[in-house]
């Protein structure tokens, strides 16, 4: 009698139709894997990942940085604070300096270049599952540690936070008055417009966000610092 195998669930995002297929191609190589997402972007992948049972949720992603609509940086720090237990390794064509820095603090578990064969990608699956390691290819482990010594001493700053440029500036004020425990009516009261209004707004903020309620946002709010005063 044949000893079952327990699946292994993953997940991609990648737009570019022929990375996909040799994505697939490397992970076929082994049966124990199953790949149960496959998305063209940030806005499909975290679309698809709500229509599934927190069962049936991929234990590690792999994730593409460029990408249209919503690029896989911004999409790692959202899924992160909705699906904390998912594992995000990247997979990137770039020794780009500034994303490997974003990634992790987006919450990449890991930096693989794309041109890795089929035992590194699953090498990587059992390091982030088994170990809670941090895979990376050697290229990128030699860069992050050179950069790491270059910014020891410095403070990174940026003009906008992520959140603020994934949403305008009257869905952010709208953000900040439901983090503050506000309702419609009375957002709409403080701004001036009516609560129609504010709902709208809201609904374009869950869109945007991928929730399904105000405790989701205001649980990502508070992980990611998005509180702001107004």
């Amino acid at each position: 009698m044949k000893a079952i195998i327990e699946k292994i669930k993953i997940g991609l995002t990648e737009d570019n139709r022929v990375n996909r297929n040799t994505f697939m191609d490397k992970v076929g190589q082994y049966p124990e894997l199953d790949v149960i997402v496959t998305a063209t972007n940030g806005h499909d992948f975290l679309e698809q990942l709500k229509k599934l049972e927190s069962s049936l949720l991929p234990k590690v992603v792999f994730m593409d940085i460029q990408m249209p609509e919503m690029n896989g940086i911004d999409t790692i720090k959202i899924a992160k604070s909705i699906y904390p237990e998912i594992h995000f390794i990247v997979l990137t064509v770039f020794e780009d300096n500034e994303n490997i820095f974003e990634a992790i603090r987006a919450g990449a578990s890991g930096y693989l270049l794309k041109h890795e064969n089929y035992f590194t990608i699953r090498e990587a699956i059992e390091e982030v599952l088994e170990y809670g390691g941090a895979p990376m290819s050697p290229a990128i482990a030699r860069k992050t540690l050179r950069l790491l010594g270059e910014k020891r001493n410095e403070v990174v700053t940026t003009e906008k936070s992520e959140i603020e440029n994934l949403l305008t500036d009257r869905e952010y004020e709208m953000l900040q008055h439901m983090i503050n425990g506000y309702d419609a009516k009375r957002i709409g009261e403080i701004t001036g417009i009516s609560a129609l209004t504010v709902r709208k707004h809201i609904a374009n903020i869950y869109n945007k966000l991928h929730v399904n309620s105000k405790a989701q946002i205001i649980s990502m709010a508070h992980k990611n610092n998005w509180v702001r005063p107004i």
